[in-house]
């Protein structure tokens, strides 16, 4: 007889336990949803956050490369006015002597052209006597 009122006391424990576990208050399916959302929420500013120190870095990392290409692009800027000059100065270093030259033997030529009108005119002179 112990044994079987070891049993059925065994029973009603868990019996009542069973009643004890199911007659708490259940929540109702809004409540839980709104802590779903809350949660879904919190998850997703947590995202939105780490998305735009994200975004911050990016622009960061922008900004950065871009003065670095502007700084370039003045380099290679200067540098070609520097080559331009440099060309125009090799230009002029080598067109002056040919220049020179061209002008002296114009003024030769000239010179030479003035003595022979002169002498034409003095062969038509001595012609026409």
């Amino acid at each position: 007889m112990k044994g079987r009122a070891r049993k059925a006391s065994a029973l009603v424990a868990v019996f009542i336990v069973m009643l004890v576990a199911g007659c708490e208050p259940q929540e109702p399916p809004s409540v839980r949803q709104s802590r779903a959302i809350a949660a879904e929420n919190i998850e997703l500013r947590k995202q939105v956050e780490q998305l735009n120190r994200k975004i911050e870095r990016l622009k960061e990392q922008y900004e950065k490369e871009t003065k670095k290409q502007e700084k370039l692009l003045a380099q290679c800027q200067q540098d070609k006015e520097a080559w331009k000059k440099k060309a125009q100065q090799n230009i002029r270093s080598q067109v002056e002597p040919v220049l020179d030259a061209v002008m002296d033997e114009t003024a030769k030529l000239r010179e030479e052209n003035t003595k022979l009108k002169a002498q034409i005119e003095q062969l038509r002179k001595a012609a026409d006597k």
